[in-house]
């Protein structure tokens, strides 16, 4: 698989559709071609201590940001026929899933592969974080929980298990 999209989300509160911000990582050929980064106005518009803890964003900062479907039309053109990679898929496609079912968008069934899963099936480490992973495939991830980082950080975990292991380890992996 040498054309995907990386994507992460990080969410303002405990709530799935809470998406306060995106980053998209486009791999063609196995190189990166672009970078897709914006903030999100969170539905529901609160953010909770906790979440604040993880990624540093506050209702400060989203509260002028565009609504996701406004940020969704500048994403859907770019990602079209794409697999997406996420490391975590669960949270991130159950993220995706709930803030589609949030605007009444019509959820396209997109493909989704997990960074985290290959890298359990593939590589002995002491926990298989996304900071501790991208570290061992030789990438220094300086800005964990920044959800263009995190994006960029699992298409190097992506690109390298691939490299190693073959496309095989992301198999059966299929999410719709």
């Amino acid at each position: 698989m040498k054309d995907f999209a990386a994507i992460d989300f990080e969410t303002a509160n405990g709530s799935r559709s809470s998406v306060c911000s995106v980053g998209i990582v486009i791999v063609r050929d196995g190189e990166i071609a672009d970078r897709f980064y914006s903030l999100i106005r969170p539905t529901p518009n609160y953010y909770s201590p906790f979440t604040t803890r993880i990624h540093g964003l506050t209702r400060r900062d989203t509260d002028t940001a565009p609504k996701f479907p406004d940020v969704w039309s500048q994403v859907r053109d770019r990602i079209a026929g794409l697999p997406l990679v996420a490391h975590n898929r669960p949270f991130d496609e159950s993220c995706l899933k709930a803030v589609f079912a949030e605007y009444g968008m019509d959820y396209p069934g997109y493909e989704f592969h997990c960074t985290l899963a290959a890298s359990r099936r593939t590589l002995k480490l002491p926990c298989h974080q996304l900071h501790v992973v991208a570290a061992a495939c030789g990438y220094a991830l300086d800005h964990h929980h920044h959800a263009l980082a995190d994006a960029e950080a699992c298409s190097f975990v992506c690109i390298d298990i691939q490299r190693r292991f073959g496309w095989e380890v992301f198999e059966n992996q299929n999410h719709k």
